[in-house]
């Protein structure tokens, strides 16, 4: 199984995240919307797989939970998609390289945010609530026992348990992005993944399905959501940026890298590291 060495990843993420920010914006909300109905269809899979498990089955059920739930980001990484919290580590080492401004990386941020949004809420919306998957029931009972989990945190537990889900996120597209072929970014992907989701560590994209789909069904309130949504993407913009990005650019690429004039990146320069991922690679991972 071939892969890239950790400075060749590091210098791949850099390139991918140039390449996000100069991604148009209508592919940036497209590719956003499609990775947050991955996300929320990966979650809906594990409510609909342990929410009728006997209580006596414990962590158990929530293991098997956190190993289905990667299909959401398989899809992403694979299928193709610009997920937020894989665009908190890769922009933002693009911009600590200065290969792009830190406006291209706000703005593209706030982009994938918006688009993540979008595509969570309908699969919250239509598949959850209109045709009935999360709406009654035992499955309704865990929409509302997990929403409510993370509805409980306080400001400062919120963004804590964003670093640490980022921290392992940013790590399973930092592997993904390490392997040559699909088997090999599969269990790149899989293996923290469902680590964060077992844990329980709180993901900004995953609430984007799980809170909403709660409120649809009259728990809870937009703004106890807002109140989490914050904290959770500050701290998992720090898990991705300072804890992978940050740390793997002081250690790869702090003296190896040239300094660049950002946005000066084009096509010519980005294609030969785009090659050495060869063709298993989405663009857009």
């Amino acid at each position: 199984m071939a892969a890239k060495t950790p400075l060749e990843v590091a210098q791949y993420t850099a390139q991918t995240g140039v390449k996000k920010a100069q991604t148009p914006v209508s592919s940036v909300l497209i590719l956003g919307f499609l990775a947050g109905a991955f996300i929320a269809l990966g979650f809906l899979l594990d409510i609909r797989v342990i929410a009728s498990a006997p209580a006596e089955w414990g962590s158990i059920a929530t293991f098997i939970g956190a190993a289905v739930f990667p299909v959401g980001l398989i899809l992403v990484l694979i299928g193709g998609g610009e997920l937020l919290t894989g665009n908190m580590m890769a922009v933002p080492l693009a911009a600590i390289t200065r290969k792009i401004t830190p406006a291209s990386m706000v703005k593209n941020l706030l982009l994938v945010t918006l688009g993540n949004l979008l595509g969570a809420l309908f699969v919250a919306y239509f598949f959850g609530h209109v045709l009935g998957l999360t709406a009654d029931g035992v499955y309704l009972t865990k929409v509302v026992d997990m929403a409510g989990h993370k509805l409980h945190d306080s400001f400062l537990q919120a963004f804590i348990s964003g670093i640490g889900c980022n921290w392992l996120v940013a790590l399973a597209v930092w592997l993904s992005y390490a392997a040559d072929t699909m088997s090999g970014k599969i269990l790149g992907i899989w293996f923290p993944t469902m680590a964060f989701v077992a844990i329980g560590f709180q993901h900004v994209v995953a609430n984007m399905f799980l809170i909403p789909a709660a409120i649809f069904e009259g728990h809870y309130s937009w703004g106890q959501y807002v109140m989490n949504f914050i904290p959770v993407w500050l701290g998992n913009l720090t898990g991705g940026a300072l804890f992978v990005a940050a740390a793997y650019w002081m250690v790869y690429l702090r003296q190896a890298e040239p300094v660049t004039k950002p946005e000066t990146i084009g096509p010519a320069t980005v294609a030969p590291v785009e090659a050495e991922g060869r063709t298993m690679l989405s663009k857009h991972a």
